[in-house]
């Protein structure tokens, strides 16, 4: 059974999100995800500044056993990239919900993230 943390929002492609104070956005993908990709060995991140759309592929993450796209669970620009993920993409298998996360995304609507889906949701789906 994967952990799915009940503060965070979700999407039916596996990423989660958590919301800041400011309306900022971490993304990263779920347990779920991750055991599904066994060993991440490389992960190809979006540009910071780059404005992308909902359900856009923005990462690409390679593992020994396949390639998953990861997409833009809302509208918005790429602020940060999780640049230790150059030298340790086995932090999204060893800590999918901490320091695996993958980018920060600020919404250009603020409600956006409210289309996602709650734990109970997402838990449902997997």
């Amino acid at each position: 059974m994967s952990y799915v943390p009940e503060e965070l929002r979700y999407t039916l492609e596996h990423a989660w999100v958590r919301a800041d104070e400011h309306g900022i956005l971490t993304v990263g993908v779920s347990d779920f995800a991750q055991n599904a990709l066994n060993d991440v060995v490389f992960a190809q991140l979006p540009n910071v500044g780059a404005n992308v759309a909902a359900g856009e592929s923005v990462c690409l993450l390679e593992s020994v056993k396949s390639a998953s796209d990861v997409y833009a669970p809302v509208a918005g620009e790429i602020i940060a990239i999780n640049t230790e993920l150059a030298l340790s993409p086995e932090l999204i298998n060893q800590e999918p919900y901490g320091a695996g996360w993958l980018f920060q995304i600020r919404p250009h609507q603020a409600d956006d993230v409210n289309n996602l889906l709650d734990a109970a949701a997402y838990q449902s789906s997997i």
